[in-house]
């Protein structure tokens, strides 16, 4: 049946909505574009006029596509090159979703998308429903065919799987950026102690290249391991710039939410280096360095004005 302006407009109005709730469920932006543009062939497909409710209609089919993808995900990420992160969102992206709330906030953070790769894909379908956007355990369950009771026993488990040990730091754009800029001072000061300050005793450090960019397969742990690796990060040498392709710019941005090192080489965002924050200070660093998860980050970048750079480099 031909799409009618109509039909085209109603799921122009709900496909913000519908990649936000695709990201989240799957960690990547790219895939979530690619499953939001299958739910409107769907849409497209469909006998429109039997669809009672088409924002209902077109969240059950997105989930279930999520789904099918979240399946196949995990095949594919048991042969992927090194640790496996989150594709990274910056501020203002419209697929990060509503942000109003703590529960809000949380679910697109890096540390919580990373948390629910260790879901079920159900169990991950059901968490972000129910804690992003406010879906009643009703609703979900119509969604995945389920029991209203098999729902909420279902987000019992996703809520203890996610729940981390120690609460992360609320914190607002500036206070992100203050962050970033004292972590970045310190982890080019020459300065090792002035870093161990700013870390965790338990901080980890992990990095995705995806067998594209060199990066570490394995996590670095402990405030002094992690400070001795991050200066020889911070610190100029040849074969790194030769491995940038140039000079590079570092930024304090908000990334997910949360506090970040935005790398940018001639105008492309080379790597972005999350900082989760709770009051013991800075207890994990996930550095995203894969081309293919930095493709929107680059494409938002170069619509939106940053500023000066807190440094360049090399």
């Amino acid at each position: 049946m031909p799409l009618s302006p109509d039909d085209v407009e109603l799921f122009e109005h709900s496909r913000a909505r519908l990649e936000a709730i695709a990201y989240r469920l799957l960690g990547s932006a790219s895939d979530a574009e690619d499953a939001v543009q299958d739910a409107f062939l769907r849409w497209q497909a469909a006998d429109r006029e039997r669809v009672e409710t088409p924002e209902a209609w077109l969240t059950k089919v997105l989930t279930n596509l999520c789904l099918n993808q979240l399946t196949s995900a995990r095949a594919r990420r048991e042969t992927y090159v090194g640790t496996w992160l989150p594709e990274p969102i910056l501020a203002g992206d419209r697929m990060l979703g509503p942000v109003d709330t703590v529960e809000q906030r949380e679910s697109v953070s890096i540390a919580v998308l990373t948390l629910m790769e260790r879901l079920s894909a159900k169990e991950r379908v059901v968490y972000v429903l129910r804690e992003a956007f406010g879906y009643s355990h009703g609703e979900i369950a119509e969604i995945l065919g389920v029991t209203e009771s098999s729902c909420q026993q279902t987000y019992r488990r996703a809520k203890q799987h996610v729940a981390g040990d120690r609460a992360r730091a609320e914190v607002d754009e500036a206070a992100a950026r203050r962050i970033v800029a004292e972590f970045l001072a310190a982890a080019t000061s020459g300065e090792i102690n002035r870093l161990v300050e700013l870390l965790s005793d338990d901080v980890t450090s992990t990095g995705d290249g995806g067998g594209k960019i060199p990066a570490r397969t394995t996590p670095v742990v402990g405030a002094l391991a992690v400070a001795r690796f991050l200066r020889g990060l911070f610190k100029p040498t040849d074969v790194k710039r030769n491995v940038a392709g140039g000079s590079p710019a570092f930024y304090a941005e908000v990334v997910n939410g949360g506090p970040a090192v935005v790398v940018v080489i001639g105008g492309q965002v080379f790597g972005v280096m999350s900082l989760e924050v709770t009051a013991e200070g800075v207890t994990a660093v996930q550095s995203q360095v894969n081309p293919d998860k930095l493709v929107r980050a680059t494409r938002q970048w170069a619509a939106s004005d940053h500023g000066e750079p807190l440094l360049h480099a090399w």
